[in-house]
């Protein structure tokens, strides 16, 4: 069986925002908090099997790749 693609989100806060990584085979993932100044906040994480509600619960929407892959290149 072929694995699934990686989905990703995010929400903009006031002054920051998250972005987030999913894998949908194991529910595996990476969150990035982006901060006014820059700094980038990187954690790996184990969510569970109801983790794409919880995202659309709290509001976060689908974004785009590249963007959280350049957040992901700046959290080095």
């Amino acid at each position: 069986m072929a694995k699934a693609f990686p989905q990703y989100f995010k929400r903009v806060f006031d002054d920051y925002q998250v972005l987030v990584q999913v894998n949908p085979d194991d529910f595996s993932g990476i969150e990035l908090i982006v901060h006014p100044d820059g700094k980038i906040e990187k954690t790996e994480m184990t969510f569970d099997e109801e983790i794409f509600e919880d995202l659309a619960e709290d509001e976060f929407t689908p974004c785009n790749v590249l963007e959280f892959q350049m957040h992901l290149a700046k959290s080095k």
